[in-house]
């Protein structure tokens, strides 16, 4: 396996990689340097937590001109999160290998004020939410003559409705020669059609482990709709997790949930309740630094996000799709740890468990709680009682 010096990445960004406890590329890092390095179009297509940020970022910055003082690069992405993100790797990625790059978010739900101002300063990288980087370009505040190359992260988010009219204009707005990169995890038919139509001589990259992680330990819990935010609190009591996102595509079962757990005195940080972009930062910093234990979100909250150290994953409102359900449990089992995704489902929904085990060849066995254990049931044995004792 290459290293990043014999992929002629600069010793700077090597360096500013080694600060973060990153010495070795992963496969669609390894896959991508060369490709974007050479200012080819490229569409990466990889698991998540395969590294896909840093696979772009890093010969895209090795090609900023600090001296430069215009905008080279935009970093499009679909949720606000993903776009803090990455204006966090971006700026940590300037700061530790001493690259005078500057990096400005743009994203709405912000003051457009201060984003303004910060324009002034020639920032030689923005990332930010299609709707706002499409304004500041029609108000000719944005300036987009000398990009060089534009990203569309989480590419199958975005280039569908509203999004992909901000993205044409954006893509129409910069110069003919710039580069296009697009990312994502899972593949659609008709994004991949867009895509081709965008940049017909694009480079298809794709990389990656098994479609499943094997580090994940797949369960399902059956019980009562009803009665599954007791039920997560008891399999937190159960389980201890150090770090475990919850996922809800309903906003009722999201309050339920912070309302149960708010009742037993369990830290937990609810980006559903969060209504402004401080709130979420908030929610999302405190997670992170591990203050809170629990994070709820919903499927487009969690979109992109990488999280480090996440424990446990639970599915509350249950997918229907099975790439559904591996986006969300790609959450846990991060560079080689070791996870667990459990699914709480009523009978009803127990064919969604055997879709997963049928479409993702995985296993999914049954488990129940009993006397304060998670308790695997027999595959084919029925259970005498639902959920727990």
């Amino acid at each position: 396996m290459p290293t990043f010096a014999e992929l002629a990445l600069p010793d700077d960004l090597i360096a500013a990689l080694a600060k973060q406890g990153i010495t070795e590329p992963t496969p669609i890092q390894i896959a991508a340097l060369p490709v974007l390095s050479a200012g080819k179009d490229a569409y990466l297509h990889a698991e998540t937590g395969t590294g896909k940020t840093l696979a772009y970022l890093l010969p895209l910055f090795a090609r900023v001109e600090p001296a430069r003082l215009t905008t080279q690069i935009v970093i499009v992405a679909p949720t606000h999160e993903l776009a803090i993100q990455i204006q966090r790797q971006c700026t940590d990625l300037a700061q530790h290998s001493g690259r005078s790059i500057r990096v400005l978010l743009l994203i709405g739900g912000t003051s457009i004020d201060r984003q303004l101002e910060k324009l002034k300063k020639k920032p030689h990288v923005v990332v930010g939410s299609p709707g706002r980087i499409h304004d500041l370009l029609d108000m000719g505040k944005l300036k987009a003559g000398d990009v060089r190359a534009v990203v569309i992260d989480e590419a199958d988010r975005l280039l569908e409705g509203d999004n992909l009219t901000a993205i044409r204009a954006i893509m129409k707005a910069s110069p003919k020669r710039r580069q296009q990169v697009f990312a994502s995890a899972t593949e659609e038919p008709k994004c991949t059609e867009v895509i081709a139509k965008m940049a017909p001589g694009l480079v298809m990259l794709q990389a990656g482990s098994a479609p499943v992680n094997e580090d994940i330990e797949h369960l399902h819990l059956v019980c009562e709709e009803r009665d599954k935010p007791e039920m997560l609190r008891k399999l937190l009591f159960a389980l201890r997790p150090e770090r475990a996102m919850v996922f809800a595509h309903r906003i009722e079962t999201a309050e339920q949930i912070a309302a149960k757990l708010a009742y037993h005195r369990i830290p937990a940080a609810d980006l559903y309740a969060a209504l402004d972009k401080l709130e979420r930062k908030r929610a999302m910093d405190d997670f992170r630094s591990g203050e809170v234990p629990v994070l709820i979100a919903s499927d487009v909250a969690a979109r992109g996000l990488d999280i480090a150290g996440v424990t446990h994953v639970f599915n509350l409102d249950v997918p229907t799709l099975s790439k559904a359900y591996l986006h969300r449990v790609g959450r846990t089992g991060r560079a080689g740890a070791k996870g667990m995704a459990v699914t709480l489902v009523t009978e009803a929904e127990v064919k969604l468990v055997h879709r997963y085990e049928k479409e993702l060849g995985i296993s999914v066995p049954r488990v129940r709680l009993r006397e304060g254990q998670v308790v695997r049931l027999a595959r084919g044995r029925p259970d005498p009682q639902n959920g727990a004792e």
